[in-house]
């Protein structure tokens, strides 16, 4: 033992990974020296699809290009069925509000159950459940033929620079579809100090319930004819979101998370035809009506709430236009306004009903706008002053800003840490700020805002 402990203060790195590097040399050692071939071995089609899909030139181009059809799917394809949607919900109101009156319903329950809890859910579902069940299925088509490695390890070299773990490329492909999933998955990684980096870090990657809210903006203001704008924007947007995760992963492990990177070893699994119908099937089931259910246990309550305190007013003024008044200043600040930042303060419980509070505070303080889609929100939002400058700091501060309640209580569940559990709150929080600042700033420079 304590030539074991001479021997790990002497070396440099980890003493685990010194040891793995070792036994890999040596069998490669062996099997150049013991194996023999007479002629040389041809290359499968595999492995010329791995000669280009992570090549140092062609790799990141082929990853932007494949995230960057998937959103261009999304956007198309979620709109027309986002209308349908949400004039189905628009009749289905109109007979609940029927049925209620007929009952002899008292005018303050009609309100709390219609124009709170059923709106928002009508705002969660018209507008949320088209982009998921279309994205998610297109995501899991990539995992399910083999390629979602094949990103690891294209970014294993820039996740060694930044002072982590290539490992953490995995956990963040598990954030895209929950963050709470992916700070879960981090204990694939061995090292206590990356494990910690890549948990605090795997909010900056955008979770399914941030999705609908980014796809939403890019759909309202930044969409012109097929989508190609909205999505090479959305795709800007997630990739700054990786690239923030690699930039704190690079300051914290010089800071807080000093240490040296420990080694990657990756075995690529082989490339197969994706089973379609399974993998649809089990996408729409465990992600997308996993989020949709999530969503609408969380959104109908929000709802019901957020709608008791936009009309309970004891001093003339609404609870909720209090709240907002209160945050005012420091929403316009980073180029919002206080409405903005209280819907994301009441959508601590989940990110997906921001945008229906948002909805339900601007529509006049007593009831929620009509479900009428994405069409009825963007005139909605402009009629409160909303330019593409706002666009772009929503999008923004959804993207950084702290993770769901769910994701938060994983952390301290992980952690068992009340100081790195709120860090991965604070810290999100203020690059969201200071980020939005600095874009709004800028755009009230260069004149593009007011």
């Amino acid at each position: 033992m304590e030539a074991v402990r001479r021997a790990r203060s002497r070396a440099p790195g980890d003493l685990r990974d010194l040891v793995v590097a070792r036994i890999y040399e040596t069998a490669e050692s062996i099997c150049l020296r013991t194996v023999h071939r007479v002629t040389r071995p041809t290359a499968g089609w595999d492995t010329r699809f791995d000669d280009v899909l992570t090549s140092s030139l062609l790799g990141y181009p082929i990853m932007a290009a494949l995230l960057g059809v998937v959103f261009w799917i999304t956007l198309v394809g979620a709109n027309v069925p986002s209308r349908l949607l949400a004039a189905a919900l628009f009749w289905g109101q109109d007979r609940l509000l029927a049925l209620l009156a007929w009952a002899g319903a008292p005018t303050w329950l009609t309100g709390l159950v219609v124009m709170g809890a059923y709106r928002a859910l009508a705002w969660v579902v018209s507008v949320m459940l088209p982009p998921v069940a279309i994205f998610f299925p297109c995501f899991a088509l990539l995992e399910d033929a083999g390629y979602l490695p094949r990103v690891a390890f294209n970014l294993d070299a820039i996740l060694r620079r930044a002072g982590t773990h290539g490992k953490q490329a995995l956990t963040m492909c598990m954030g895209f579809g929950c963050n709470a999933a992916g700070v879960v998955s981090c204990r694939i990684i061995d090292s206590p100090r990356e494990r910690l980096i890549a948990t605090l870090t795997n909010n900056f990657v955008p979770c399914n319930g941030r999705f609908p809210s980014l796809i939403a903006m890019a759909s309202m203001f930044f969409a012109t004819g097929l989508g190609g704008v909205a999505s090479l924007w959305l795709l800007g947007t997630v990739t700054l979101g990786v690239a923030v995760a690699l930039g704190m992963s690079w300051v914290l492990s010089r800071t807080a998370l000093r240490g040296v990177p420990s080694f990657f070893v990756l075995e690529l699994p082989p490339y197969r035809k994706p089973q379609v119908t399974r993998v649809i099937v089990r996408s729409l089931i465990d992600r997308a009506l996993f989020v949709l259910a999530r969503a609408a246990a969380v959104a109908a309550p929000a709802g019901a709430i957020t709608w008791a305190l936009a009309n309970f007013a004891p001093c003339g003024a609404s609870v909720l236009s209090r709240f907002a008044g209160l945050l005012e200043p420091f929403g316009r600040l980073i180029g919002l306004d206080g409405h903005v930042v209280a819907a994301f303060v009441l959508g601590l419980p989940a990110n997906e009903i921001v945008i229906p509070i948002l909805a339900m505070e601007y529509s006049g303080a007593s009831t929620m706008l009509d479900p009428g889609g994405l069409d009825a929100l963007r005139q909605l939002l402009v009629s409160h002053g909303w330019t593409q400058v706002t666009a772009v700091c929503f999008s923004l501060f959804s993207l950084l800003h702290y993770p769901c309640a769910t994701t938060l209580w994983t952390i301290w569940h992980e952690t068992r840490s009340k100081k790195w559990t709120a860090a991965a709150a604070l810290l999100p929080l203020a690059v969201a700020s200071v980020v939005c600042f600095l874009t709004s700033s800028v755009a009230r420079l260069m004149r593009l805002a007011p």
